[in-house]
């Protein structure tokens, strides 16, 4: 709450939008028409993402928690004149807000795809355009370099298993195990960092199950080589554990178990269930 106090303070009205003001897309620098290099800008595409969350997560709690009072309108007012996510002239989601050249074209930051993951704000079933547009931008940071260090390979696998594409995570996945991983299987940024090893982990998560508060993809990125397995204890949003088998590339048993009370949809290929369960209560669910 007090985080988005601040921003309602620091965000500035231009051009009919609410913006950030100063601004940067992390570590990376655009070349103005004229030729001229800079960082420092107006809303740069991933601050209007995290605020797009803050605000909605705001808003959230504040009806959890019964709470309506004028700060909480303010956020409602001022999430609705965030600039959305914006498709360039070149298919790719545009990372200022205006469709700069890039100095570094492979880039290790990939920022202005936060909507795709950590968040959800672009998934392949309820935004499609701005998914291929999110895979348009990972392919032109790759064809360039991009994902060189081992973080930086662990979020490329993140966005490529939201983006269902299970063979690309998992060459990825094998190249930040062959090129970016220590003997002692620390992340090798160099010396270490944390984010690859974390990110890694999470990303297998991804490729295995996806959730949102209103459904859970099972399976969504299973790559090809990955032909039998199984998994347990998995948490989804919502509040529940699910635990499935696959043979053949085809799920076979899926287990669900409220945390809380759940209502939710589970979808996996073109088969979607709706699921009820009241707290503590366990499904064994065909699909």
């Amino acid at each position: 709450r007090e985080a988005a106090l601040f921003f309602l303070d620091f965000l500035i009205e231009d051009k009919g939008y609410l913006k950030t003001c100063p601004s940067v897309s992390p570590e990376n620098t655009y070349i103005l028409p004229n030729g001229v290099q800079g960082s420092v800008t107006v809303g740069a595409t991933m601050d209007n993402q995290i605020l797009r969350d803050l605000f909605n997560q705001c808003i959230k709690a504040a009806e959890i928690l019964g709470v309506q009072d004028a700060m909480t309108m303010q956020i409602q007012e001022a999430l609705v004149k965030l600039v959305p996510t914006q498709i360039g002239e070149h298919g790719n989601i545009m990372e200022w807000a205006e469709d700069y050249e890039e100095l570094e074209p492979g880039h290790r930051h990939i920022s202005h795809l936060y909507a795709l993951h950590p968040s959800s704000q672009i998934t392949m079933d309820n935004t499609p355009e701005l998914a291929m547009a999110a895979k348009r931008t990972l392919e032109q940071r790759l064809a360039h370099g991009g994902g060189h260090t081992g973080w930086s390979r662990a979020w490329i696998i993140n966005l490529y298993a939201k983006l269902w594409d299970g063979e690309k995570a998992y060459n990825n996945l094998e190249l930040l195990l062959s090129k970016s991983t220590l003997p002692n299987l620390f992340d090798n940024h160099p010396p270490f960092q944390i984010d690859g090893n974390f990110g890694a982990t999470a990303a297998i998560a991804e490729m295995l199950v996806q959730s949102t508060d209103q459904r859970i993809v099972l399976l969504p990125a299973l790559p090809e080589i990955w032909k039998d397995g199984s998994i347990k204890g998995l948490c989804v949003r919502g509040g529940a554990e699910i635990a499935l088998e696959w043979h053949d590339g085809q799920l076979t048993n899926f287990i669900i178990k409220a945390k809380n009370e759940l209502h939710t949809n589970v979808i996996y290929g073109k088969k979607r269930i709706e699921v009820s369960l009241a707290a503590g209560e366990e499904a064994v669910l065909s699909l």
